[in-house]
């Protein structure tokens, strides 16, 4: 069973409703962005990756969790800035046990894991990204979320129960689980409207992420014919 702990912020617009907060969008990721979400993962502070990952992880270990990513298993998703950088990633990771030989059928699961960035802390992204993982859930057929924080992860743990999750705690480690209604037309739509909202979002990005390399460019060759020209007048 796959462990997912978790590095969220204390979110001050948590107290809101969620349909009250702004619209973050929230691309699916794939193997093509591998590299991103190592080096989102890589800047997280030692305290943030040892509340993510449960332990002290090391550039090796982050880059081995990485690496094992199923893209085609799990759900994968992140909020990328204006310079397409990963500010913010969330795994919901699916499982299936073999069953019993007294059980129909087999014993599933969705654990959940997120980290934002420390400069975007407070500002609602837990929440939401915990929010957009009861939805991928429910909509893939799954009934209940769990999460698997450290205790003094409260801020995980506050998310999780103002979801409605059932919260036990036992020693150093707590277990969340969040029971979910079944997927309707309307989840359904809900996802592949914020899927495309965020395509568009991420696609003008990628325009003025372009533009903004252009200008630098022209402003380097402008730079670099001044000094020729000064370097000809001397």
């Amino acid at each position: 069973m796959p462990t997912c702990t978790n590095n969220l912020p204390k979110a001050a617009n948590d107290a809101k409703p969620l349909a009250e907060q702004p619209w973050i969008p929230m691309r699916s990721l794939a193997p093509r962005h591998r590299l991103r979400i190592l080096k989102h993962l890589l800047a997280l502070s030692d305290r943030d990756r040892y509340l993510r990952f449960g332990h002290p992880a090391g550039d090796a270990q982050v880059a081995r969790y990485v690496e094992g990513l199923n893209f085609d298993r799990d759900e994968v998703f992140g909020v990328f800035n204006r310079k397409l950088e990963l500010v913010a990633l969330a795994h919901v990771a699916f499982w299936v046990l073999d069953p019993m030989p007294n059980e129909t059928a087999p014993p599933r699961g969705a654990e959940f894991g997120g980290s934002v960035a420390e400069h975007l802390r407070g500002r609602g992204y837990g929440a939401r990204l915990f929010e957009q993982a009861m939805l991928h859930a429910r909509n893939r057929g799954f009934d209940t979320l769990h999460i698997h924080a450290l205790s003094e992860n409260t801020a995980m743990l506050r998310i999780a129960r103002k979801a409605g999750a059932e919260v036990v705690r036992s020693g150093p480690e707590s277990e969340a689980h969040l029971k979910l209604p079944p997927d309707t037309l309307a989840s359904q739509v809900e996802q592949w409207v914020g899927a495309s909202a965020a395509a568009v979002d991420y696609r003008v990005k990628q325009s003025a992420h372009r533009v903004d390399a252009l200008i630098d460019a022209l402003a380097e060759v402008k730079t670099g014919m001044t000094r020729i020209d000064d370097t000809d007048k001397s």
